[in-house]
């Protein structure tokens, strides 16, 4: 019954919410501690609500863990694991201690956790990291075209008094930075005023690396969305069926009960 009642508690939606709410607050607070001159008449509170942020954090993963039927069954959960490995590190007194500037970086990964407080987002993370294979794949295709540029651009321009095309590397610099739209329009005209067709070149380029690899990627990322909206689709049918399945054994029982007590 105890072990009902945690479970309620750590499925409810105020849960996730009030953990949502005080991640994003306590971000705010690390955003003001940084202004020294305005936080430093309020050190004892901000240092109190840092105790409390730490407390409640360990209260909650107290909570999912004793949710679990087994108490191993926690950490086999990647989401789990992330969030023990968090507030482990966070635990850690190094305040006092020579290690102090890295205890306050610890904090700042305190805020990671509002992936784990909002299954929405945690629905989402998932869905980039599936969508991780396919995007390699666009990245490799891209790299190749990059390549095949600098190797043309460090070969037709090379003698640019900006010296944006003198090797390789430098090139694949300035093609990143024309992928940006960082004034690239400043590079093409340099090139045109010693060769007039130079427009081709950085059009084409533009148009392959930034208009169809762009659309590459959210092509892929839209398709493991709905993937995903699919597998929770089929989820959802398959509980109906299981409550349907489920309704007609009873109304079944009830017609035998009933036949029974007519005999």
């Amino acid at each position: 019954m105890f072990i009902e009642k945690i479970k309620e508690v750590r499925d409810a939606r105020w849960f996730s919410n009030l953990t949502t709410s005080i991640i994003i607050f306590y971000a705010m607070v690390l955003g003001f501690n940084t202004l020294e001159e305005a936080s430093k008449p309020y050190g004892n509170i901000l240092y109190i609500f840092d105790w409390f942020v730490t407390i409640y954090f360990v209260i909650e993963l107290a909570i999912k863990m004793s949710a679990e039927d087994r108490f191993f069954n926690f950490f086999k959960n990647g989401w789990n694991l992330f969030d023990f490995i968090i507030v482990s590190i966070t635990l850690i007194p190094l305040e006092n201690s020579s290690f102090a500037a890295i205890a306050r970086l610890m904090r700042v990964f305190r805020i990671l956790r509002l992936f784990t407080a909002r299954p929405e987002l945690k629905s989402i993370i998932d869905m980039l990291v599936k969508a991780i294979p396919s995007i390699i794949d666009i990245v490799i295709l891209m790299f190749v075209i990059f390549y095949i540029y600098a190797i043309i651009g460090s070969f037709v321009f090379a003698h640019l008094p900006s010296g944006l095309w003198d090797n390789f590397l430098t090139a694949m610099l300035t093609l990143f930075r024309i992928l940006t739209f960082e004034d690239w329009t400043d590079v093409m005209y340099e090139a045109m005023e010693v060769y007039p067709w130079a427009w081709a070149y950085f059009v084409s380029f533009v148009i392959i690396a930034a208009f169809v690899f762009f659309n590459l990627f959210v092509a892929v990322i839209i398709g493991e969305m709905q993937k995903m909206q699919d597998e929770k689709m089929k989820e959802e049918i398959h509980d109906e069926h299981d409550k349907i399945n489920l309704l007609l054994q009873e109304v079944q029982e009830l017609k035998e009960l009933l036949k029974e007590r007519k005999v």
